[in-house]
């Protein structure tokens, strides 16, 4: 008997948009970017969350916001 245990876990950029203040590595400009993911299991979604990930526009480098 064989058990496959096939996990999938897909983006989709719902959009972009300017957010404010400036990169602290490279002083570029902040873009913030809403993601859909989903998770899949068996080819089944199993799970929605929709996140917002920031970036600088001129290093590429991705941000994280802590409170």
């Amino acid at each position: 008997m064989w058990f496959v245990y096939v996990c999938d876990e897909g983006e989709k950029e719902l959009g972009r948009q300017q957010a404010p203040g400036s990169c602290p590595y490279c002083g570029g400009k902040v873009e913030a970017m809403d993601v859909e993911i989903q998770w899949r299991c068996c080819f089944l979604p199993m799970c929605f969350k929709i996140k917002r990930k920031f970036f600088c526009t001129l290093c590429s480098k991705r941000l994280e916001l802590y409170y």
